[in-house]
């Protein structure tokens, strides 16, 4: 039997020298593919951090600007109230206090009685004074001008303090949706010489259980649409009584005027209040750090959005002639270096004038610098670069540029984050007392 020749079998493949070009050339896509997945991230994350940001500072002012068209607001709205035809006219609607501890019924306040530039503590009823009610502090790098409240954090880098460089503002105002309307089932009684001897109270539809509300020792404020007056008084059933002078609580007894227009009874320590806005250092999480836009009403803070590193207020001021100055919070103060005079002043009000032009704010102009809240270590030079109005900036500069007032650096925050400044400007509706 003869054998079958045997055939030698050919190569099949690709050489080495193929197979690295291959590798090589697969290498090339895969690297351009990652660059292109990369550049497209990096341009996600900072779409989604800018589209955050809007979202953030549009709330952020939103809410601000809620609370500032709220500023010196008072039951019923005619600033000079309504009066008969041989009633004499009032500058202003300046409740009339005759509690004897009205400052101890206000939060955050910095105009003690006795302290000087302010009065001492009156002795007889009196109108309540402007610098009692809206107030601001222009803040720098080491302190605030005039001093903030001591009830609000320090300044500072870590967390829970105040931002450093950022103004504060406290606001009072009316809460007209609270209390008790007078003149159905809720009645007040006058005595024969005309001063008020007790308000009875009967909730309506509507309006609070009197346990809801009250606590002993709270003031009282009865209003209408011509004046008010706040006075201390204890709770005798469904009544209030004011305190009688000799108790050290009234200065003297509330009088009843002859006419009432839609009077209403309100609970002052609750339905007035003290709400104020500053910045706070709170921490992300991931190392970094951010200011948090506070918002502390009666005592009680609360955070209303993060990211605000900066905010600043500038005050519209109506002079003599009618014309509109821009002032910082210790122009306003000092009147500008007493340049401006202080505008009418309703009688029995306490003082030489001094913070009077509290009373003349017409607006008030707000400032606020946004960040992303996230450290984008891949963001060029350029796109670091923000303008804010305050520092002077005419166009985006570098974080750390030698002309701001504050760098993000000096507050404790990390400098590569998308930032942009958001502004108001909010005409107040209600005339200062």
């Amino acid at each position: 039997m003869s054998g079958g020749r045997l055939r030698p079998c050919g190569q099949h493949g690709v050489t080495l020298v193929e197979l690295l070009v291959a590798m090589a050339l697969g290498l090339m896509v895969a690297a351009g593919i990652v660059s292109v997945f990369l550049s497209t991230s990096g341009s996600h994350r900072v779409q989604s951090q800018m589209a955050r940001l809007q979202e953030d500072g549009r709330f952020a002012i939103t809410r601000l600007v809620r609370d500032l068209r709220m500023a010196n607001a008072q039951y019923c709205t005619p600033p000079s109230g309504v009066h008969s035809a041989d009633d004499e006219p009032r500058p202003t609607r300046a409740p009339m206090v005759q509690a004897s501890a009205l400052n101890e019924a206000l939060s955050d306040l910095t105009t003690p009685w006795g302290s000087a530039p302010y009065p001492s503590r009156p002795t007889s009823p009196y109108r309540f004074p402007p610098f009692l009610t809206m107030r601001g502090y222009q803040c720098g790098k080491a302190s605030c001008t005039p001093r903030a409240p001591a009830s609000l954090p320090p300044p500072g880098k870590e967390n829970g303090r105040r931002v450093v460089g950022a103004d504060v503002l406290t606001l009072r105002y009316l809460d007209i949706s609270g209390g008790w309307a007078l003149g159905g089932a809720s009645t007040a009684s006058v005595t024969a010489d005309g001063l008020l001897h007790h308000v009875t109270v009967a909730p309506g539809q509507g309006e609070p259980a009197i346990a809801e509300v009250y606590q002993a020792g709270d003031l009282m404020m009865l209003a209408d649409c011509s004046d008010s007056q706040i006075f201390s008084a204890n709770l005798q059933g469904s009544a209030f009584y004011p305190d009688a002078s000799d108790t050290g609580l009234n200065l003297a007894t509330p009088v009843m005027p002859p006419q009432l227009s839609a009077p209403r009874l309100f609970d002052f320590n609750r339905d007035f209040h003290t709400t104020t806005y500053y910045l706070q250092v709170v921490e992300l999480g991931d190392g970094s750090a951010t200011g948090a836009l506070m918002r502390r009403d009666n005592g009680e803070a609360s955070e209303v959005v993060r990211g605000v590193e900066r905010l600043d207020f500038l005050y519209g001021v109506e002079d003599a002639g009618g014309g509109t100055r821009y002032l910082t919070a210790s122009e306003v103060d000092d009147r500008a270096g007493g340049t401006i005079a202080c505008p009418p002043a309703p009688p029995d009000t306490p003082g030489d004038g001094y913070g009077c032009l509290w009373r003349a704010v017409k607006s008030i102009e707000v400032h606020m610098l946004v960040s992303g809240q996230q450290v984008h270590g891949t963001l060029t030079a350029d796109e670091q670069r923000y303008a804010y109005s305050i520092d002077g900036d005419t166009a985006p500069m570098a974080p750390d540029h030698a002309g701001r007032a504050v760098a993000p650096a000096e507050q404790g925050f990390d400098h590569r984050m998308l930032r942009r400044e958001f502004s108001a400007l909010v005409s107040l509706r209600n005339d200062s007392p």
